[in-house]
């Protein structure tokens, strides 16, 4: 018995061309899509920061407007300690509202260090980016010193 022969295959399609996404289009959809973990993270780093730098906003035009405070001028220690606070107290509230993934099952919920870590590697520029906003935005506008 001879056997059947093969049939023919249909042609396979032209394989359809990728476009190449450009530099700010990449960016601006890793902005709209970025992961719920860093989004906590740097909210929380944020609100914490942008609390204590109004504080030390306040400080800071009072003591320019020749307010007498006990302890004279302490802005650098104020600023020291304000970027420890963000940096410890972001951190640590990115640990307790980022947990450990645990999939589908009923296991309980497990934080790790990375959470720690993670809130601490976004508390660092936060803190230093809402300084530079007070002092260099907003103060100007509420003191009326334009440069």
């Amino acid at each position: 018995m001879a056997s059947p022969s093969p049939e023919p295959r249909a042609p396979r399609p032209a394989p359809a061309v990728v476009r190449q996404r450009g530099w700010f289009e990449v960016r601006w959809r890793q902005f709209r899509r970025a992961p719920r973990p860093v989004v906590r993270a740097v909210a929380s780093s944020l609100v914490i920061a942008s609390a204590l730098g109004v504080l030390f906003l306040v400080y800071d035009i009072a003591l320019d407007h020749g307010a007498d405070l006990p302890g004279g001028d302490l802005r650098l220690g104020f600023l020291v300690a304000y970027v420890l606070v963000v940096c410890l107290l972001g951190a640590f509230v990115t640990y307790l509202v980022v947990p450990l993934p645990t999939g589908g099952g009923t296991r309980g919920v497990t934080r790790t260090p990375w959470s720690f870590a993670l809130g601490l590697f976004a508390a660092v520029p936060i803190a230093y980016l809402v300084l530079v906003v007070l002092h260099e935005i907003v103060k100007p506008m509420l003191t009326g010193a334009v440069r």
